[in-house]
């Protein structure tokens, strides 16, 4: 019996191994995914996550772009996409604290989608404008008076704001032999909130600045030398006039030059991939504290043309003249080379 019983348990035995190491085969845990799934997975993970962002970013910029603009077709062939524009671009002091809608930024800008290039002309805040028609005055009353007598006449809200826009477009354009096709406003919120999305700026500052002025709520205190500047300390070296002490005076000639200077920092942050980025940000920055003219498809037009414009394709031109207070007296010369350059950058 015991010789049968052993007899038969080789074979069985054999068989019953092969079962079970068949069935341990099976049973066993897979191993973790290669190397090479692990990458893919994380791609597919990290385009998931730049198909949402980039949607959101989408609707932001829609959103935004509805905000500043306005509805208005453009006819075929006159898109900034196909054709040199004109912009006046200003900066309105519109504080509670002072309500005086004057304008500290006046900026004529010319660009040509064509060589994807521009000129920018500053005019110093305090130059006296004299031009058949108009009343004379300083270049920074004009958008506050013209908002006034379109008020006078019934308009109010968005529609005062774009007939002043308009006839503030006329003027300048009779003074520098262009038609400026759009007028834009942005406020020094909109200014802080575009620098601060952007993660500051980086300039030299050429000069110690402080100033107090407890009336209107500026406090500048700013030290010469190479850093970056977060929103509010690029405002303040760009408006920075006088200290209290009258030691560091600067001028309306000094102010125009470090616009410029602010200016190719943010382009400069603009083109970088980082800046890239953060455009999602930068444009809800303007969409809350900027007002244009412009139809909100050419909002987009513009950013698609002209994103990421290297700062040595701006050519920048700030007015010269000589101070004689309360007025800038602008130098002719320099006003029809500003005038001749902004010329041919539309014709190119």
């Amino acid at each position: 019996m015991e010789t049968q019983f052993g007899a038969g348990l080789g074979p069985r035995s054999e068989a019953h191994g092969r079962s079970a190491r068949t069935k341990r085969g099976r049973d066993k845990k897979p191993k973790s995914g290669s190397p090479l799934k692990k990458v893919i997975a994380a791609v597919l993970v990290l385009l998931l996550a730049v198909g949402g962002y980039v949607g959101y970013l989408v609707w932001e910029t829609y959103y935004a772009i509805r905000t500043v603009g306005v509805d208005r077709e453009v006819p075929p062939g006159e898109s900034v996409k196909d054709k040199p524009k004109a912009f006046l671009l200003l900066g309105v002091d519109s504080r509670a604290k002072t309500g005086t809608l004057n304008t500290d930024v006046i900026m004529v800008a010319a660009l040509n989608p064509a060589t994807k290039s521009a000129t920018v002309v500053s005019v110093p805040r305090d130059s006296l404008i004299q031009l058949d028609g108009y009343k004379q005055q300083k270049a920074n009353q004009f958008y506050a008076g013209f908002l006034r007598s379109v008020k006078k006449d019934g308009l109010s809200g968005e529609q005062a704001e774009l007939a002043a826009k308009e006839e503030l477009r006329k003027m300048f354009g009779k003074m520098f032999g262009i038609p400026i096709d759009y007028a834009a406003t942005i406020n020094f919120k909109g200014f802080i909130d575009v620098v601060d999305a952007l993660g500051g700026v980086t300039v030299d500052v050429d000069m110690d600045m402080r100033y107090v002025d407890r009336a209107d709520g500026t406090n500048i205190n700013l030290s010469k030398g190479l850093q970056k500047l977060n929103g509010q300390q690029a405002l303040d070296f760009i408006r920075y006039r006088k200290s209290n002490d009258g030691k560091n005076m600067s001028d309306d000639f000094s102010r125009n030059k470090r616009q410029g200077e602010v200016l190719a920092a943010i382009a400069d942050k603009l083109k970088s991939f980082g800046g890239a980025a953060k455009l999602g940000s930068v444009i809800s920055a303007v969409g809350d504290n900027m007002k244009t003219d412009m139809p909100s498809s050419e909002i987009t037009q513009l950013f698609t043309t002209y994103f990421g414009i290297d700062k040595d394709n701006i050519e920048y031109i700030p007015l010269q003249g000589d101070w004689k207070s309360p007025y800038v007296y602008l130098n002719a010369a320099r006003l029809e080379e500003a005038r001749a350059a902004l010329a041919a950058r539309m014709a190119e």
